[in-house]
């Protein structure tokens, strides 16, 4: 707040340079009009002028009371001088009445931009109005538009104190609705990266815990013991882990960690996955070349991905084979695992179904890639996969 405050002190500042040098200088231009004042008087008249303008440009420029209280005599000084030089019971000329009219708008009422922050400066602003208002009340007592250049003052005062009043209370108003904005996003981010969380937290759930459980309940069938028992130990360690507040990433398939790497070789990670399946009964046959360079979260979204088609292939193809073929171009990774099994109906998948909704396309588009699915009852199953290298 403290750095608004000095933002909105500076726009009203600007506003009195703006203003003030603006209605200073029409002011100069009518007081040299020839014949318009007496000599003495334009050339009283004509130095205050300069002195008043320099007085609103240090005001524009540090804002100090100072600078405000010069400009504000020179101006009442510059309506005495013009008022009292014409001759006693003369009204004074249209030249005479039009500079009293400039000096006591403009050039003076735009210090009520920095008059506006404080009682005290609120004070002078009061004693500033009614000091110029009486000064003009004075010097235009014969003058026929007395009451045209009263009314005018006035007016022109009171419009652009009310204008400073409005920017000064309305710039802090608007930050706090954007720091209220802020706020608002900083809960939604939060609540998506928690929901985020907790679908990772789900996905990893299903990759580990969940297949292990589901071995166990099938008295598991098709798996040898060793391997059951290298399963289980291995989510075993995983929990611990959580349980103790680490972050698990995953390293290679299958297997969760608290370590990472910047880039990581396809090749190196593949014979991994082949032989976790090989010890759960499950035959892969790998087609293309496997030297591929990924990001260790690309890499590590791809091989889940790619182990949780596998593991549909041994759980629910009816086969003990399947087929993975790796291609890639100069921006993607593709993979196609196909089975020969015995296939499925897409549009009776339910949405409780995490495997694929969720260990499978949700994961490869949180890094910017793509899974299909193709299958029909008795005709296998094909998936391709695809990430951005």
């Amino acid at each position: 707040m403290q750095r608004i405050i000095k933002e909105r002190d500076r726009l009203l500042r600007r506003g009195v340079q703006a203003g003030g040098l603006v209605g200073s200088a029409t002011t100069l231009a009518c007081v040299l009009v020839p014949g318009g004042l007496e000599a003495d008087a334009r050339l009283w008249s004509a130095a205050l002028v300069l002195l008043m303008a320099t007085g609103q440009y240090l005001l524009g420029g540090t804002g100090a009371l100072r600078w405000a209280v010069l400009t504000l005599l020179s101006g009442v000084a510059i309506i005495l001088i013009v008022g009292f030089t014409s001759h006693p019971g003369v009204p004074p000329n249209l030249i005479e009445e039009s500079v009293i009219g400039m000096v006591s708008t403009a050039p003076m009422c735009a210090v009520a931009a920095v008059l506006l922050t404080s009682p005290r400066r609120l004070m002078l602003l009061a004693a500033s109005f009614a000091l110029t208002v009486t000064s003009v009340a004075v010097v235009t007592v014969d003058a026929p538009d007395r009451m045209v250049l009263l009314a005018l003052t006035v007016a022109m005062w009171l419009s652009f104190t009310l204008a400073s009043w409005w920017i000064a209370q309305s710039v802090p108003r608007v930050m706090h609705r954007i720091a209220a904005i802020g706020r608002a996003h900083r809960a939604e981010r939060h609540a998506s990266e928690l929901e985020a969380q907790r679908r990772q937290d789900a996905r990893l759930l299903h990759d580990t815990v969940l297949a292990t459980l589901t071995l166990l309940a099938h008295s598991g069938v098709g798996v040898s013991p060793n391997a059951l028992q290298k399963q289980a130990g291995d989510d075993a360690r995983l929990l611990r882990q959580l349980r103790l507040g680490g972050l698990p990433t995953p390293r290679r398939s299958g297997v969760y960690s608290l370590e990472s790497a910047t880039v990581l070789t396809l090749g190196d990670t593949l014979d991994a996955v082949r032989q976790r399946f090989e010890r759960l009964g499950l035959t892969v046959n790998w087609h293309g070349s496997g030297q591929v360079q990924l990001h260790s979260n690309v890499l590590d979204s791809f091989l889940l991905a790619l182990s949780e088609c596998l593991e549909n292939v041994r759980r629910h193809s009816g086969v003990d084979h399947a087929d993975v073929t790796i291609t890639d171009d100069d921006s993607t990774v593709r993979v196609m695992v196909t089975d020969t099994g015995v296939g499925f109906d897409l549009g009776r998948v339910g949405s409780e179904r995490l495997g694929v909704a969720e260990s499978v396309i949700a994961r490869l588009r949180d890094i910017g890639g793509n899974a299909r699915l193709f299958s029909s009852p008795g005709a296998g199953t094909t998936v391709v996969l695809e990430v951005p290298k």
